[in-house]
């Protein structure tokens, strides 16, 4: 038997050595971070305080700005502590539950993504029984279903991550935990994790790429089919916020965990892109292409506008 140590502790390769390039990282990554908060925290408040928004596809995009929320503020600002950090460490207890919590995220973010694509299927197709087909018993069974899977696939993984024991090299060619990192860190066979994982990815896309495919088929069907150009474009702009969401997440998420880690510069890209900038992106991309949520926004802010001139006014006659 050679005589290993169990490690305690991870070191992050992280995107750069370079001191410079990581203070550009560090202004870069917070800045993205912010505005990330700010946007979905945003969307969170416009559908929880306008009444006109309280309808199931804005039901839907509340869970996803939450998710969206979770989903970075998992990794992100531990990476920009690292990034002025000399030593660019976690415990191995801390990088187990950051991975759990990504996978719980993803995995939640990608039942929603395919529940709302059926919601835009429902809309389109069937806009004159769109309130039966679906209805708020519905939306709460449905979001309750994908926290559901993502935290049973979550917790397979972790717990059978807990099996693995970590001794010799202590250091992940990342800047996260993600579990594909970790598997070549174990110095017990990780086999049946790696099988787990691909199982778990496997279910997961059985699950919601078959409903997403199916939706945007017969909504693009049903589009083509309509004969006015306006008809055409509004019927579009309904759904392609949504499939914009779809095509980042999937895309990147699908190419990152369809091959083994090869601990690649390229990789790491590849999860900053469905990790953090979707986040990002998610709360531009609908308020940006949503008239509605342009609306609501226009609405609060006039509220808003409006209170302060009334409490001012009180103010100065009492005066």
């Amino acid at each position: 038997m050679k005589n290993v140590s169990i490690i305690t502790e991870f070191v992050f390769l992280g995107l750069s050595s370079d001191p410079h390039i990581q203070t550009m990282l560090f202004v870069l990554f917070l800045w993205i971070y912010l505005l990330t908060l700010m946007g979905n925290l945003m969307m969170i408040l416009i559908i929880k305080a306008d009444l006109q928004l309280h309808t199931p596809m804005y039901f839907f995009l509340g869970h996803l700005s939450f998710l969206d929320l979770s989903f970075s503020s998992v990794t992100v600002p531990k990476m920009i502590e690292n990034f002025l950090s000399q030593k660019k460490s976690i415990s191995v207890w801390g990088c187990l539950t950051q991975s759990f919590f990504f996978t719980l995220s993803g995995g939640t973010e990608a039942c929603l993504l395919s529940a709302m694509a059926y919601d835009r299927y429902a809309a389109i197709c069937h806009p004159l029984v769109y309130t039966i087909i679906i209805n708020r018993p519905l939306c709460i069974v449905t979001v309750s279903i994908a926290w559901a899977v993502g935290f049973l696939i979550s917790l397979m993984n972790s717990l059978f991550i807990h099996k693995l024991h970590f001794c010799g090299s202590n250091i992940i060619p990342h800047f996260s935990c993600e579990l594909p990192p970790l598997f070549p860190l174990s110095c017990t066979d990780p086999t049946v994790n790696e099988i787990l994982l691909a199982v778990s990815c496997a279910f997961l896309g059985v699950l919601t790429l078959p409903l997403i495919l199916f939706s945007y088929s017969k909504i693009i069907s049903v589009i083509l089919n309509i004969h006015s150009s306006d008809g055409q474009g509004k019927a579009f702009s309904t759904c392609s916020s949504h499939l914009t969401v779809v095509l980042l997440f999937y895309g990147t998420a699908l190419f990152r965990y369809i091959g083994p880690a090869s601990g690649s510069v390229w990789e790491q890209v590849v999860s900053i892109q469905y990790g953090v900038i979707t986040s990002l992106l998610n709360p531009l991309i609908y308020s940006l292409k949503n008239q509605e949520v342009k609306a609501a926004l226009q609405r609060m802010l006039r509220q808003q506008v409006c209170h302060r001139v009334r409490k001012s006014c009180v103010i100065l006659l009492r005066k």
